[in-house]
């Protein structure tokens, strides 16, 4: 087939039309059109600093422990600081391409830093919530030491279980009439030889008792001892891993969690 051939009767006439924009986007629209705009000019700066640093190991350096995952965050933070206070332009081009209209940055910044100080204030708050936690746990700290040293479990596994089972509380009852810390029911803690559940010392001993049982016949994986310490081990033998219960999964990376913070800590 013969390509088809455009007739040009005059060169200086044959300019692109711009493109039609949409002008009719609602307030909510254009404030995501303009973060979109920031985050993608946020994505060349990253870049840019990336390709910049590289020639010297990075902003920290390459023999700095840590440095890859420093480098990141700030190049982040960098990169977003950059185009916010002081956007190159390239945010701005594409916003004015797709809605025909001049980028606001000041008025799309009160609304981030808005935005920000909300999340601040969140964080702020589950981090205070947290501590409580572990401040509550804290009483029981020698409690917690002994049973570790007795029955081979760190305490740090052991505190991050209390947490995630019963936040501290000594009195909690579950759902399934599970108690105190470490949440033992009626017939664990009589398998246990536990003759009253509500005794912190009690309840913690036979709780780590039956977590060492768990680590042992799991060959020492967590993953597997916390599954089994939730749902049972016939749960783990019946589904041959991890059951697929959302509670059971849950619990795991909450206890997890814990067990990360208070290692870093």
């Amino acid at each position: 087939m013969k390509p088809l051939e455009l007739k040009i009767s005059n060169p200086l006439k044959q300019i692109k039309q711009p493109a039609k924009v949409k002008n009719n986007f609602t307030p909510e629209e254009k404030r995501k059109l303009a973060k979109t705009s920031l985050d993608f000019e946020s994505m060349l700066t990253r870049m840019m600093l990336k390709s910049m640093t590289k020639s010297v190991g990075g902003l920290f350096g390459e023999n700095n422990y840590g440095g890859d995952v420093f480098d990141t965050i700030f190049e982040n933070e960098l990169a977003t600081y950059m185009s916010e206070a002081k956007s190159f332009g390239v945010a701005g081009k594409i916003y004015e391409k797709l809605t025909g209209e001049k980028l606001d940055i000041n008025k799309l910044r009160f609304t981030k830093i808005n935005v920000k100080n909300s999340l601040k204030n969140e964080i702020m708050r589950k981090a205070k919530k947290a501590n409580a936690k572990q401040n509550k746990i804290a009483e029981f700290e020698h409690i917690i030491l002994e049973a570790s040293k007795k029955y081979g479990v760190e305490s740090e596994l052991i505190k991050s279980v209390i947490l995630a089972e019963s936040g501290g509380n000594p009195k909690a009852v579950s759902k399934a009439n599970a108690k105190g810390l470490m949440q033992l029911t009626d017939a664990t803690a009589e398998y246990l030889g536990v003759k009253n559940v509500w005794d912190p010392r009690e309840n913690i001993f036979a709780g780590t008792k039956y977590l060492a049982l768990m680590l042992r016949q799991y060959n020492g994986n967590k993953d597997l001892a916390l599954a089994a310490y939730n749902a049972g081990p016939g749960n783990v033998k019946k589904y041959k891993g991890i059951p697929p219960f959302t509670e059971t999964k849950t619990y795991i990376n909450r206890v997890k969690h814990y067990l990360n913070n208070l290692s870093s800590s």
